[in-house]
């Protein structure tokens, strides 16, 4: 049985259409073997950069719960 691994992506976009990073802002956070610990730190990380409206972050969910 695999246990899902979750990880926290994301960075500074070109533009509003959030499908181009900047080069060299890419982040990555984890892995979290718990969602809600990903989610902890998701929430601490978009606050961190909530003044930049071309910044987001996302969780990722790699393998199975």
């Amino acid at each position: 049985m695999s246990r899902a691994r979750f990880w926290i992506v994301g960075g500074e976009y070109a533009s509003t259409d959030f499908t181009d990073l900047v080069a060299g802002s890419a982040r990555v956070f984890g892995p979290y073997g718990e969602r809600r610990a990903a989610e902890d730190v998701w929430r601490r990380v978009s606050e961190d950069f909530r003044s930049q409206c071309l910044v987001r972050f996302t969780i990722a969910a790699e393998g199975t719960a």
